[in-house]
């Protein structure tokens, strides 16, 4: 030190027995380990069961109830088939990942929670878009059985991560993950104040409107709905799209915000040349990206050359093989599900990496807005199916559940 003063520490010298002592340390404990009882553990370590609690491979749920908004949205209540388990808790905005057989073809969609965290059932509303989704408001029907994933994504609120004030972007069924954070806010579960802008075509589209009403009058002016509508001209909503203006317009002048976008695959192109004009940190800015890419060949990235190929995929699992064809426009996860393979998806958007799998020959093209591989993963030759569209034939090597 600069004024010469010494730290008053005293460090025991390390003396011979203490070396003699560590120079045995391995054989007292194989001698503790031989004087152990051999009979097993009959009783899971207490990590083990919380773990396997929080985190199951599956639930297998009911439907209790079911609310139909209109013959093209409908909300499903699911409690667990076992009376005596309960629903993994889960953060308001988080999804579900459901495993379905439609004639032939595994397939899983994500869809995000609409009830409260500490409700003991889950609420998903479905609006009738694409295949899945029109199958399930066609078939399900309440009392019938359904397998979800535990509660997965990170499109929640953190308060080591986002700022006190949330601008959130809506379009579509995008609004569900809102409704749920809206509620935790009313129910004083979450404490940060949320702007929603929902954009609509027509005032019709809005979901949830009444609920979101009833909600702002619980907030005390935690939570805001701004209805932007693009096709009509409605009294006491904005017109047009969400721009970098109408942005600015609702967000805090006098502190930093952060910005949660959800919503069709168009919205996220138009958005993220506002964020540009915007100049936030990155970082303030988070984007539910479940779904995969839609139109991949019209992605200005995307090698035209290969539009309308065919190509053949072979599959590698646990030392059997499938041989399965597939098209440059759609992703090898689809493949691999129209063939009936269970393989493990969650996100389905390049994210979660729940599908890994090893690419052991062929060329695959991977979005930009899609690329989420880990770098080592990218080194030694992994990709995640859900995101990855064939270039050449292909053969994976996939951990089938």
């Amino acid at each position: 030190m600069s004024n010469n003063k010494k730290l008053n520490i005293h460090i025991k010298p390390l003396g011979l027995l203490d070396l003699l002592k560590f120079k045995g340390l391995v054989k007292a404990r194989q001698k503790m380990i031989e004087k152990g009882p051999t009979t097993p553990i009959l009783v899971s370590p207490n990590p083990n069961t919380l773990a396997k609690q929080l985190h199951p491979r599956l639930q297998v749920m009911k439907i209790s109830k079911i609310i139909e908004y209109s013959k093209d949205v409908k909300s499903y209540i699911l409690v667990p088939s076992n009376p005596n388990e309960k629903c993994v808790i889960h953060r308001a905005g988080q999804y579900l990942s459901v495993k379905l057989k439609i004639v032939t073809s595994l397939v899983s969609r994500p869809y995000s929670i609409c009830s409260l965290p500490n409700d003991q059932y889950y609420e998903i509303s479905i609006k009738r878009s694409i295949f899945v989704s029109n199958y399930i408001l066609d078939n399900w029907k309440i009392n019938d059985s359904v397998e979800v994933s535990c509660p997965e994504g990170n499109f929640y609120y953190e308060t080591l991560r986002d700022e006190k004030n949330v601008i959130g972007l809506a379009g579509g069924c995008g609004i569900t993950p809102f409704l749920s954070m809206a509620k935790a806010i009313a129910s004083k579960i979450e404490d940060f104040n949320l702007t929603i802008l929902y954009g609509c075509r027509k005032g019709s589209d809005a979901l949830f409107s009444r609920e979101f009403k009833e909600l702002e009058a619980k907030c005390n002016g935690k939570l805001k709905v701004v209805y932007v509508i693009s096709d009509e001209t409605i009294e006491g909503c904005e017109s047009g799209f969400i721009t970098k203006q109408l942005i600015e317009k609702y967000a805090p002048t006098d502190s930093k915000y952060s910005i949660f976008i959800c919503g069709p695959q168009a919205m996220y192109k138009f958005c993220e040349k506002e964020f540009e004009k915007l100049n936030l940190d990155r970082r303030h800015i988070r984007e539910e990206l479940f779904g995969e890419v839609k139109d991949v060949t019209s992605l200005k990235e995307y090698p035209k050359e290969f539009v309308g190929k065919q190509y053949n995929l072979t599959v590698i699992a646990y030392n059997n093989t499938y041989k399965i064809p597939c098209k440059s426009e759609e992703s090898l996860l689809v493949a691999i599900e129209r063939a009936g393979l269970n393989i493990q998806s969650k996100c389905r958007s390049g994210e979660c990496g729940w599908c890994r799998s090893r690419l052991v020959s062929g060329n695959v093209f991977v979005p930009v807005s899609a690329e989420h591989t880990r770098l080592a993963d990218r080194k030694y030759g992994y990709i995640h199916p859900c995101s990855s569209y064939p270039l050449s034939d292909v053969t994976l090597d996939v951990p089938l559940e």
